[in-house]
């Protein structure tokens, strides 16, 4: 097992997906361990749908190519599609209508997927830009669901990491007094 820091080091967006099939029990343990993630008042305001199906992952890819975008996810092996569901908060928290706590919420678990499928030996990518309507209508998500994320999942075609790019700590540090 990978202490937290070798996991952090070896997950990266995947844009060269091989095309093989990732299997419902390898989804199903990513979700396992991604509900445990922290959420604003324990609300877990989060909904998963996934596919492994070659018909189902086809069609989900083809939602997420806008723009010529995301072409690289015909060849994941998996989709989850994440729903951001209403959170039911504690009226005692202070500000409570000025933070979006269920977007950050959906934000954590989404995290907690992509190291969960590191650990298995899968890679995701995070996709943002998607026909949402389109999505909505393959998947079989309801009106009132709202879409935030999917996570193509599946294995890279090698293992060659790239170089991590990130600001030094000490650009993004300040300790107070």
């Amino acid at each position: 097992m990978l202490n937290f820091t070798e996991l952090v080091l070896k997950r990266e967006s995947c844009r060269n997906f091989s095309g093989q099939v990732v299997t419902n029990e390898q989804i199903k343990k990513c979700i396992d361990t991604a509900r445990l993630a922290p959420s604003a008042c324990n609300s877990q305001p989060w909904h998963f749908y996934a596919a492994v199906s070659e018909g189902k992952c086809a069609e989900i890819a083809e939602a997420t190519q806008r723009l010529g975008s995301n072409k690289f996810a015909e060849k994941a092996g998996g989709f989850i599609v994440i729903v951001e569901e209403p959170a039911i908060l504690s009226t005692k928290l202070y500000n409570i209508s000025q933070q979006k706590y269920a977007q950050m919420d959906v934000g954590i678990v989404t995290a907690h997927l992509c190291y969960a499928a590191t650990e298995q030996g899968l890679s995701t990518c995070i996709l943002g830009s998607f026909n949402e309507e389109k999505l909505a209508e393959v998947v079989g998500i309801k009106d009132e669901e709202k879409i935030r994320l999917v996570l193509a999942v599946g294995y890279a075609q090698n293992d060659i990491l790239r170089e991590k790019k990130r600001r030094i700590t000490d650009e993004i540090l300040t300790f107070i007094d």
